[in-house]
């Protein structure tokens, strides 16, 4: 679901970062008002293991890949604006060091994978939390949320930067995008995020209940 450079325009890119950069301020302000003895090695451990998960990229058909994110466990087991942070960290970490996504698409991934997907992932939480399923429904829902964003920045290239016709960046529209991102994320990678984020989010809450005793 990374997005790699050369894919989006330059005017996509500048407003990706543009709607980022006061994002991740404020996010690193909630960030720095949580963290103490407690909170970071768990936020360090999670955003450890959602960067292993995010590594796991595998070939689906329609010529693109996917993958669990992670955002949603940090969202609900701290705040959504935490999960965006480390998130983005995982994701600038793999841009730099590793090649998986681009620098100049860095902005446009982290608000899918990383803002998208834990403010949705916490809200849906947030309303089914009386439910068992409360934490499946929100992993899955969360990197569903997350595919849609990069299908529809992915889908509008072709319909406003091309030359006679031909696209200029990425060259598929929105027709092919949605179902190959999306229809791919809610029927495989959406199930597997829920899994994720179900199964880790109750063995850590069962932990708590035992340590609390």
């Amino acid at each position: 679901m990374h997005i790699p450079d050369g894919y989006l325009s330059p005017a996509v890119v500048v407003a990706t970062y543009a709607v980022a950069l006061p994002l991740w301020a404020f996010g690193f302000k909630k960030l720095k008002e949580a963290l103490n003895e407690e909170t970071l090695p768990l936020i360090g451990a999670l955003s450890a293991l959602s960067f292993i998960i995010m590594m796991l990229n595998i070939p689906i058909p329609g010529g693109t890949s996917g993958h669990a994110v992670g955002a949603a466990l940090i969202a609900i087991l701290f705040n959504p604006w935490i999960a965006f942070i480390a998130i983005s960290v995982v994701l600038l970490i793999q841009a730099v060091v590793f090649g998986d996504g681009g620098v100049s698409t860095f902005a446009a991934n982290s608000l899918a994978m990383g803002f998208v997907g834990a403010f949705v992932g916490y809200y849906v939480f947030k309303m089914f939390k009386r439910y068992k399923f409360a934490p499946f429904l929100a992993g899955w829902s969360a990197v569903v949320a997350s595919s849609f964003l990069v299908a529809f920045l992915l889908g509008i290239e072709p319909i406003f930067w091309s030359k006679n016709g031909t696209p200029l960046y990425f060259p598929f529209g929105l027709k092919e995008t949605i179902p190959a991102l999306v229809g791919a994320h809610m029927l495989f990678f959406g199930v597997v995020e829920a899994l994720f984020t179900g199964l880790v989010y109750n063995y850590l809450k069962s932990k708590k209940a035992e340590f609390a005793q």
